[in-house]
């Protein structure tokens, strides 16, 4: 059985027979699995307080490392824990403080933490004490196996680039055996803040090819503000390259794009990248999400969901400039892909519990999906989150289903009819053969059943299953 799924059978009947849990005739009950198991991923919001740009490595040696800016922009911190919710209260150490003069001693934003054949790597920007703005992209090695040992690091130094410009936001990832790194940088003669570069890498600190610009910053929700792209994570899959990337200027409109490339194409080729017309991931006003971006990824304790990892604000409005407002937080959420392969980031989630997706049994590429205030079912949805739903337990045991991404609306029976609104309908789940039943609380022998394409309520009632 699929741990991230609950009640799935062998084989699931769409419309089951009401009958309660162990009557005589009825279909012996799936197992249930929780719906934190079903979602794999914590849902403590936010999982680590005023550290942007964050990034978590996949476990290591059954650890997860976390890195990011902190506010001062004055060192950098890495903690760790053996659970992705154990970072938010893991010790913090200090592992390299900038100096008080000269090279270095500005700005230090966005480090990376890579372990690289044996050994560990930051990737970090720094700034000059005579000017702060004068960020170039930097490299730090220990040969230590616990990264939060200040003991093992040193300087490697700074990365050679093309230009001697305006540079941060390093990243590298491996692929078909050659190492590459990735970063933004101000091209001499091109008027925007930053574009994208990747190049070959010959060693973790030097480049081994000419840079090759990947993107730059045109369409309109790349400029606003500034003209930003920034902010690379990679994330191969499915026979394709992902690489994910911010842009515009650090406040609401702060967004991520998505570039995508063949994995069996020449990465260095402009030509194989192609960019998603439209931002992937951006602020959210009903779940009190803005300026989402800087991510990474990583991967959850079972070994197969991954993890979106990225920093957002709590409220919109910025008095002084955006970049000295020190509430940019670190957030995880599970990241979801298209049976085309393609992944899903849906919305920046608000506060609340577990998020499920629900699939008449009988059909798994159908979802449980609301278009509006109406409840229907939907085929291979692209819009993920309007397949999301919270069930919120009351005291009395009963659960409301609440909208993800309109967390103000819940799901209410009202005769046969089923929709989205400010109060919903307490119900309950009764495990069946393939799935649950979902019963109103206070008549039990009304059901939630897809109908002709919606979801209606009467007395005989679809199996659900949860993923």
């Amino acid at each position: 059985m699929n741990r991230r799924t609950l009640l799935i059978g062998g084989a699931a009947g769409a419309l089951a027979v009401v009958l309660p849990a162990g009557a005589e005739g009825a279909p012996q009950a799936d197992p249930v699995v929780g719906d934190a198991t079903i979602y794999g991923v914590p849902t403590t919001q936010p999982l680590v307080s005023q550290r942007a740009d964050p990034f978590i490595t996949p476990r290591v040696n059954g650890t997860y490392y976390f890195t990011g800016s902190v506010p001062e922009y004055n060192r950098i911190v890495v903690r760790g824990a053996d659970t992705l919710a154990g970072l938010t209260d893991a010790a913090e150490t200090t592992i390299w403080t900038r100096p008080a003069t000269g090279t270095m001693a500005g700005h230090i934003w966005a480090p990376e933490l890579h372990r690289i054949d044996g050994k560990w790597y930051v990737y970090f920007a720094a700034g000059d004490a005579d000017d702060v703005f004068r960020v170039r992209i930097y490299v730090l090695e220990s040969s230590l196996a616990d990264p939060r040992d200040p003991a093992g690091w040193t300087l490697k130094g700074k990365v050679a680039l093309e230009w001697d410009s305006f540079a941060l936001d390093a990243t590298t990832f491996a692929h078909r055996g050659k190492r590459y790194l990735v970063w933004a940088q101000s091209e001499p003669e091109i008027a925007v803040n930053s574009s994208l570069y990747i190049a070959e890498m010959a060693n973790p600190w030097t480049l081994k090819s000419k840079p090759t610009r990947i993107t730059t910053p045109t369409k309109s929700w790349e400029i606003q503000g500034y003209r930003v792209n920034e902010g690379a994570a990679v994330l191969i899959r499915n026979g394709r390259v992902f690489l994910t990337f911010s842009a515009s200027a650090t406040d609401a409109r702060y967004c991520m794009g998505l570039l995508t490339a063949d994995a069996g194409a020449n990465l260095l080729d402009r030509a194989s990248w192609v960019k998603t017309p439209d931002p992937i991931f951006v602020s959210n006003d009903a779940t009190e999400r803005w300026g989402p971006g800087h991510n990474s990824f990583t991967v959850a304790e079972d070994g197969k969901t991954d993890v979106l990892v990225y920093h957002a604000r709590d409220y919109r409005d910025i008095t002084g400039d955006p970049l000295y407002d020190p509430n940019r937080h670190a957030r995880v959420q599970k990241l979801y892909w298209h049976p085309d392969g393609t992944p899903l980031f849906g919305v920046p989630v608000g506060d609340g519990g577990p998020i499920v997706r629900l699939s008449p049994a009988d059909s798994s590429a159908q979802y449980v999906h609301h278009t509006g205030t109406v409840v229907d079912v939907a085929q291979a949805p692209r819009d993920l989150a309007a397949t999301q739903f919270r069930f919120v337990a009351a005291a009395d045991g009963t659960e409301t289903i609440q909208s993800v991404d309109q967390p103000t609306l819940f799901v209410r029976i009202d005769g046969a009819t089923v929709a989205l609104a400010t109060t919903g309908t307490p119900v309950r789940r009764v495990p069946a053969r393939g799935g649950v039943l979902i019963r109103s609380a206070a008549d039990p022998a009304i059901h939630l059943r897809k109908t002709a394409g919606v979801i209606t309520a009467g007395k005989s009632g679809t199996a659900f299953r949860l993923s």
